[in-house]
């Protein structure tokens, strides 16, 4: 696993993205696609879709813990409570970090992911790499995308499938007591939501 924020796993000519863009390139040349409309659409996952959904579901659990405690409970009601649809979210389950227990979510089998949550899924989340060590040795994998955890904090690994998707929800960060709910939105990332980072103030 390499280091740093945003996870990159090379950037050779057999890459994921280089390929992805050489394809995109070809299909806009032969006037197959509209760039404009791959970009508004790219657009719209990451910023419209997600994570910024997901996102205003911790910061309103962080304001009100009638709603955190409903979340927990029964995301998919709160998801039609909050008119919140879209791809891969039939059932959801919340996983609460909290002192002493950190959450990380992975699919070993393939990449299944709450799109609809948290946007477009990073290329280092389907990668063979993350969903084979994370089970094994998620605190070293942890410490190499730069999160250090207590030792004695436990692991919980969840592990999603076509049946249910996964969801981190960070701890509220010291000092934002005075923060309202579009700032704390702000702070919470798609990374958190996959407990492989932590919410900084």
């Amino acid at each position: 696993m390499s280091q740093g924020a945003d996870h990159h796993h090379g950037s050779n000519a057999n890459s994921p993205e280089i390929r992805t863009e050489a394809l995109e390139d070809l299909l806009v040349e032969k006037g197959l696609i509209d760039r404009a409309r791959v970009d508004a659409l790219i657009e719209r996952f990451e910023h419209d879709l997600g994570p910024m959904i997901g996102a205003r579901l911790v910061a309103k659990s962080w304001l009100e813990p009638e709603f955190r405690e409903k979340l927990l409970d029964d995301a998919d009601q709160v998801l039609k409570d909050e008119q919140i649809q879209g791809a891969e979210i039939e059932h959801v389950e919340i996983k609460a970090n909290e002192p002493g227990v950190h959450n990380v979510v992975v699919c070993t089998l393939c990449s299944c992911y709450p799109w609809a949550l948290l946007g477009l899924p990073p290329s280092w989340y389907k990668s063979p790499e993350y969903r084979s060590r994370v089970v094994r040795e998620p605190r070293k994998v942890l410490e190499e995308m730069g999160m250090s955890l207590d030792p004695d904090t436990e692991i919980r690994v969840w592990d999603s499938s076509s049946e249910t998707r996964f969801l981190v929800l960070p701890e509220r960060p010291a000092g934002t007591e005075e923060l309202d709910f579009e700032a704390l939105t702000q702070l919470v990332t798609r990374d958190s939501m996959i407990g492989v980072a932590e919410v900084k103030a």
